[in-house]
């Protein structure tokens, strides 16, 4: 049997926590299944890339933050601009953020975009006919914006609801206040509504967030999450339902009553992490100011030890998001971001996985 073909067909048994029994596994977490094993730079040019997602073609949109514009990259590295998206405010660390395609794309031709406005950060929903974006139309309005902590991180789920990240907007309290849609996951359909079974009947799924700004779903359909902390520790959450991540009360591991720890923390000078993905048993997750990318192997529910790779290589890292089919990643900058920085710094590359 293929190598790949093994990893995939053990996916599901690594993140159940299987995999240490059968591979003989250190007690850090599970052999990985994969590791990079190789990194090219698919396209340059780039000006603050921040969301993405797939097309079911094998290209990408992406988001770009400050130009509001949304550009489709093809896996051979061709990049077109397809449409800027209206009423988008940039500043601070607000713009143009989360992307995410819809699951019925073929049918509906939808995509989905988390952005800073004038007043306020909302999910809007438009369309992509192949060539052109156009039918903007707001969904969620009133997420409190501010210069920082803004999350903005979108991802449909397997459960086929959409997930928003959300910050505290600078307004800490507002993260212990169930009724407030900041320092929350949110997840809405995709009209805009509360998603079914929502634990406080209205749009918030989790609360205690500082400003996640990364998600992604094991095999086994568990929802983590990695989040900017204030000074001291950044974090890796498994998410639960209802579940109270404990800002502004806890930065890390507390052990307070009533509040969820990390299952992974990192100092912000190793970390400040944005995006998340998973592949082949393992998180990866992208530092902006570690300037790292960070692999974590799951056991299940707990997160073994984390390997950086690239370190001081390629700048801040904003987004990584597994290719279709599992065997690479594909990881963009966030140079052009930084103080007094030109536009066009940045770059997106290919990681290859063995």
């Amino acid at each position: 049997m293929h190598a790949r073909t093994l990893r995939r067909a053990v996916r599901a048994l690594a993140s159940a926590g299987l995999v240490t029994a059968l591979l003989g596994a250190a007690p850090g977490g599970p052999t990985p299944l994969s590791a990079p094993a190789g990194i090219s730079q698919l396209s340059a040019g780039w000006s603050v890339p921040w969301g993405m997602d797939w097309l079911p073609d094998g290209s990408a949109l992406y988001a770009e933050r400050d130009t509001h514009r949304v550009v489709r990259l093809a896996p051979n590295g061709t990049r077109t601009v397809v449409g800027t998206v209206p009423n988008v405010v940039s500043g601070g660390e607000g713009g143009l953020l989360g992307l995410a395609v819809s699951p019925n794309f073929a049918t509906d031709r939808a995509f989905y975009v988390f952005h800073t406005a004038a007043n306020d950060n909302r999910v809007a929903r438009l369309t992509f006919d192949g060539t052109a974006i156009g039918g903007y139309q707001p969904i969620l309005t009133g997420i409190a914006r501010a210069t920082y902590h803004n999350g903005g991180r979108l991802a449909f789920g397997p459960d086929g609801y959409l997930y928003a990240t959300t910050g505290d907007a600078q307004q800490t309290a507002l993260a212990q206040n169930t009724q407030s849609l900041n320092g929350k996951i949110l997840r809405i359909t995709t009209t805009g509504a509360p998603a079914p079974g929502n634990p406080f009947g209205n749009h918030v799924y989790s609360l205690g967030h500082r400003n996640p700004q990364g998600l992604a779903w094991d095999a086994a359909g568990r929802l983590w999450a990695a989040e900017l902390g204030q000074n001291t520790w950044d974090e890796l959450n498994l998410i639960q339902q209802g579940a109270n991540y404990g800002w502004p009360t806890c930065e890390g591991t507390c052990g307070r009553p009533g509040m969820t720890d990390p299952r992974r923390t990192w100092s912000t000078a190793e970390a400040s992490p944005s995006g998340l993905a998973y592949a082949d048993g393992a998180l990866y997750l992208a530092a902006l100011r570690g300037q790292r990318l960070w692999r974590i192997p799951l056991n299940g529910t707990e997160a073994g030890t984390p390997q950086a790779y690239y370190q001081n290589q390629l700048g801040r890292l904003r987004t990584v998001a597994t290719e279709p089919g599992g065997t690479a990643l594909w990881l963009s900058t966030s140079n052009s971001d930084s103080p007094g920085a030109p536009a066009g710094r940045d770059a997106v590359h290919r990681v290859t996985l063995r």
